[in-house]
């Protein structure tokens, strides 16, 4: 279950105070635990103060150098795994402007040098053609919020210029039916799909497609992508969960190897998209 922003932020400040309390209790300083956790005491410092959020693995680390009874423990590690997840709904990001989010995503691209998305039901924003991103950026049901569509859009097409960045290595990964799936007119639909073909042979990015009648152990069920090896980003139709703690982040880099294993890649991928480009024409005439 998603985590209220105020109660995961009132959460945090429980996981700090309660590690700086239990630091207190067992009578070690703060550079003693550091040495123990081999963590820098700075590091100690901010987690206790709440100014850095530790992940699971640091929690873990701080608990077995100060002998945390084993039902004390479980329920710190607990709280640090509710920490870990952020939420943010999709109405809270048209509050203040969709374009933001272009933005934060822009950042968090900047940061990363290798970015994995698992794209089961609808290419990312990153190979959007402008008519395509029109469409997916505009309210689809009654009680979507009001956003301005035009700046999300140019926000988004902005995001585009780093896929020449050849510093950084791109991984998308899709279904059959996220390709074919129409999602705005039968032209834009023909653009999109040549134009990810045209993306696709860029020496820093790969495209996988996974055929609909291939046979996968798995079951496509959320759009995730993950960044480097150090966070998740699952979306969801309400809004956007974020993962940092290090097992969820592997389980998802397995998930997305197990459905890579399974898909059309290089030439093959090229060749797919151009001939869905072509029905998507043959269609229109």
């Amino acid at each position: 279950m998603a985590i209220e922003p105020e109660t995961q932020a009132r959460e945090r400040k429980d996981l700090a105070e309660a590690l700086r309390g239990l630091r207190r209790a067992s009578g070690l300083s703060g550079e003693r635990l550091a040495l123990r956790c081999n963590m820098s005491q700075t590091k100690i410092s901010r987690i206790e103060t709440g100014r850095t959020l530790p992940t699971v693995l640091d929690v873990e680390r701080i608990l077995k150098a100060l002998a945390v009874p084993n039902d004390v423990a479980d329920e710190l590690l607990r709280l640090a795994r509710r920490a870990n997840v952020d939420y943010a709904s999709w109405r809270a990001y048209a509050r203040v402007g969709l374009y933001h989010k272009q933005a934060e995503l822009k950042t968090l691209e900047c940061s990363s040098r290798v970015m994995r998305h698992f794209l089961p039901a609808i290419p990312t924003g990153l190979l959007h053609v402008r008519e395509y991103a029109v469409e997916t950026l505009s309210p689809t049901v009654a009680s979507d919020p009001a956003r301005d569509v035009q700046r999300a859009v140019q926000a988004r097409m902005d995001r585009q210029a780093i896929l020449d960045d050849r510093s950084r290595r791109f991984w998308f990964l899709m279904t059959e039916q996220a390709v074919r799936w129409q999602r705005a007119s039968l032209p834009a639909m023909a653009a999109q799909c040549a134009h990810m073909a045209e993306v696709n042979r860029k020496p820093n990015v790969e495209i996988g497609i996974v055929p609909q009648g291939e046979r996968v152990p798995g079951t496509p069920m959320n759009i995730f992508v993950v960044y480097d090896d150090r966070l998740v980003t699952v979306e969801l139709f309400s809004g956007e969960v974020v993962l940092r703690d290090p097992r969820d982040v592997t389980q998802h880099l397995g998930l997305f190897d197990l459905f890579w294993s399974h898909a059309l890649t290089g030439d093959d991928a090229c060749a797919f998209l151009e001939e869905a480009a072509d029905r998507f024409m043959r269609q229109r005439d």
